[in-house]
């Protein structure tokens, strides 16, 4: 890769081991019996502990030192075992393979990458190049895929309830946001500054997914992990942005309990209070923001208000709505968003009962 690496001063890092599928989802399938939701449990708590032996580079990362990269993408072969960065299979420029599902999330990485680079001018995860590191084929039927700080993890599913969850380009979105969200407002995985973490990945990765499908915001569906729904559940989604809470409902994986407004705000201490459940509020505000004045200029907006001074470690839902507010009113000086995107983020936002 030739990387070099330089010191330069950073916060200490949150790390998120963000999920794609909410713990509370698989505890409801494992409370029905499906022995693939336990072992899906199981096995992500094997691997949180195989993580928890720091390798050098993260103990670099973490002492202040970071690798400036070319933002390289590297695909690795687990084997169905709790390895990570195990064989690799795909390197960047190397042609494609017979295993589909390297090539899948290669490509789709790719789209990834040339979103940020083209649309938003950001130079991979950390906005320095830093590579890609894709770890497939993760366990055995796993049913998730994670970002743990520094890489990204797929399972292949089970082949009933999930499909491989790199056939899917908003998973992987998904996944790789929680890291550029890492490296700009760096939330704390808890709460409301979780449950941001967990809506800017949506954001992100239905913004990307309506860019590489040429969609505008009306044709789109607005929901989140439908592609990776096996034939037992074929037709559900995990989240809709457009309708929170009406994305399931089923004996398998439960109903769907996001609010769409704040007066349901979920209180409790379960999703670690709420990081996947709360999203949803903020997400309506988005969906309905870029209905309003378009996909791209509301992903802008966004992005801009992640990287600005104005939202920070422990922020809240209030904290979001004046960043992305003050993000608007910028771009609109700036004539990058229209004239009147502001009033319509500030109603978006007003529409789901924030800033409360």
């Amino acid at each position: 890769m030739n990387s070099r690496y330089i010191k330069r001063e950073i916060m200490p890092v949150h790390e998120c081991r963000c999920t794609f599928i909410p713990p509370f989802i698989l505890e409801h399938m494992a409370r029905e019996g499906i022995e693939e939701a336990r072992l899906t449990i199981q096995q992500s708590k094997i691997s949180r502990e195989n993580r928890d032996k720091r390798p050098e580079e993260l103990m670099n990362k973490l002492a202040g030192v970071i690798s400036v990269g070319r933002a390289y993408r590297q695909v690795y072969d687990s084997q169905n075992t709790y390895d990570l960065q195990k064989k690799l299979e795909r390197s960047e420029g190397d042609p494609a393979i017979p295993d589909q599902v390297v090539n899948n999330v290669y490509d789709y990485v790719g789209n990834v990458h040339d979103y940020y680079k083209q649309k938003l001018g950001r130079n991979s995860i950390d906005n320095n190049g830093m590579d890609f590191i894709i770890n497939v084929h993760f366990g055995k039927k796993y049913n998730n895929a994670f970002w743990d700080g520094e890489q990204m993890t797929f399972g292949d599913g089970d082949g009933k309830i999930f499909v491989n969850f790199t056939k899917s380009l908003d998973v992987i979105a998904h996944e790789i946001t929680h890291g550029v969200t890492q490296y700009e407002a760096n939330f704390v995985y808890k709460g409301q500054s979780g449950a941001l973490h967990e809506h800017f990945s949506d954001v992100f990765g239905s913004a990307i997914t309506q860019y590489v499908n040429k969609q505008k915001a009306e044709e789109a569906d607005w929901l989140v992990g439908d592609e990776i729904m096996g034939p037992e559940l074929y037709g559900e989604a995990l989240r809709s942005m457009k309708e929170p809470g009406t994305a399931y409902d089923n004996p398998i994986l439960g109903k769907d309990p996001q609010p769409a407004h704040m007066k349901d705000y979920y209180t409790g201490s379960g999703d670690n209070y709420g990081v996947h459940i709360n999203s949803g509020i903020p997400n309506k505000a988005f969906y309905l923001a870029a209905m309003d004045i378009g996909t791209d200029k509301a992903a802008r907006i966004w992005y801009n208000a992640l990287c600005g001074p104005r939202l920070f470690q422990t922020a809240n839902f209030n904290d979001a709505f004046k960043a992305i507010v003050e993000a608007a009113r910028i771009l609109v000086k700036d004539n990058k968003v229209p004239l009147g995107s502001t009033q319509k983020v500030r109603a978006a936002f007003k529409a789901v009962g924030l800033p409360n």
